[in-house]
Order: structure tokens, then sequence, then C-alpha cells
């Protein structure tokens, strides 16, 4: 038997021994709790109305011994005080009970918070509680407890990656922000020369021309010249003619460019 089977055989008779312990010790456990709760009930019962008259009265008799014995002397002490005193003394008990106050107004807040982050250590702390006594128990197995280990690890290890990822995405945001911001003002738009104005082809320069020509051409033949009025009908042909062969030359040079 190696060393691990024996620690493993001892881990298994410990736990064994735990459980059994506590299945023999749990109802007389339970038995205990319903007698002392029984017991306390009963006590409660038979003893509240004396403890109560109890009070009472001895709340009755330091008021009596105090308005008769002390109250008397303490009036007689007051008369025979200097105003000086008096008032002195009046301003001390004023002063205490507002610093008395203020101490209470500032310890309050805080320790209600106190309280409020102990809560959840406090239940974290039950539950651990709670899960260690089941594993000593047999309740969960050592395979379980693993399991939650690493989902707990695994969950923490998501939501860094998911912290860095935001992180990285506002710096880079920022960044970017700034780089934005510092080109606008290195290179503002009333610094930014206008492109250059571009040449027109020879194609683009020509074609005003062609299209007047094509309009005169149209102008002729319908008997009108915006020039000199109406002309015979062979000047008429004969430039018309002159207007195709120019027009079918210009094709040509495009064509051939």
């Amino acid at each position: 038997m190696t060393r691990k089977e024996s620690v493993r055989l001892a881990a298994t008779s410990a736990r064994e021994t735990v459980r059994h312990a506590a299945e023999v010790v749990a109802p007389y456990a339970e038995t205990a709790k319903h007698t002392a709760v029984h017991y306390a009930h009963e006590a409660n019962e038979r003893l509240a109305p004396k403890v109560s008259y109890a009070a009472s009265e001895a709340a009755r008799q330091a008021r009596t011994t105090y308005d008769c014995h002390v109250h008397p002397r303490i009036k007689s002490a007051r008369a025979h005080v200097p105003p000086n005193v008096d008032r002195a003394a009046t301003n001390a008990v004023k002063q205490t009970r507002l610093v008395a106050r203020q101490a209470a107004d500032y310890t309050q807040p805080r320790l209600e918070s106190a309280l409020a982050a102990a809560q959840p250590v406090a239940e974290e702390a039950a539950s651990r509680s709670t899960a260690a006594l089941a594993a000593l128990r047999g309740q969960v197995s050592a395979k379980e407890v693993h399991k939650l280990v690493r989902r707990q690890e695994r969950r923490a290890r998501t939501g860094r990656l998911f912290k860095g990822v935001a992180l990285v995405g506002v710096l880079a945001g920022g960044a970017y922000a700034a780089w934005r911001w510092w080109d606008q003002q290195s290179n503002p738009d009333w610094l930014v020369e206008p492109p250059a104005a571009t040449e027109l082809s020879a194609r683009d320069e020509e074609s005003p021309a062609g299209f007047d020509e094509e309009q005169a051409a149209k102008e002729r033949e319908a008997g009108t010249d915006p020039a000199s009025g109406s002309l015979p009908s062979s000047a008429l042909e004969a430039e018309a003619e002159a207007v195709e062969d120019r027009i079918d030359a210009e094709d040509a040079k495009r064509k051939h460019r």
C-alpha cells in the first residue's frame, strides 16, 4: 500500500466516523433542542409577570426615594450654589448632551455601514460552514467540490478578461479621440490647399464646336441663317455637304485617336 492510498483510506475512515457520529448525535441534539425551547417558553410564561411587576415596583420605589430624599437636597444645594457656578454647571450639562448627540450622529451611519459590509461576509462564512459540514458528512464528493472550485475560477477569469477588454476599448477610444483633436488642431480646414483644376481633353473642347456646327446645319436645312437671313437652295446644299464632310472628318479623327 502506497502512502497516497493510506492517506486516502485514513480520510475515508475519518469521514465515515464523522458521519456515524453525526447520525448518532443528531436525534439527541434534536431532542435537547426541543426540550430547551419548551423549558424556555414555560419559564417565560411563569417569570414574565413576576419580572414585570418587580421592575415596575423598583421603578416606583426609585422615583419615590428620589422625590423624598434626593430632589430636596439637590434643590437646597443649588440654592446655596453661586449663580455663576450654577450657570456653568448648566452649560456643561448642555454641552455634554450636545457632544453625546453629535457622537451618536457621527457613529450611527458608520456602524450601519460596517454592519452592512459585514453581513455578506457572515453569509459567506455561514454558507462555507454549511458546505464544509456537508462535505464532512459525505453529501458532497471531492469531485463536485473540485468542479465547483473550477467553475468559480472560470467565472473570475472571465470577469477579469471582460474588464481588461473594456479598459483596452476605453483607452483606444480615448487615444483615437485625442489623435483626431490633434490632427484638427495641426491641420485646420482653412490651411488645406484646394485641388488643382483639371484640363479639359481635346474631345471635350471640340464637342461645343461640333454641337454649334450641327445646330447651324439644321438651321440651314430649315431655310434660315442667323447671320444673313435666307439663302439659295444650292448654297444651302453646299454648306450642308461641307458640314457633313467636316463632321465625318471629326468622327474619323476621334476613331483614329
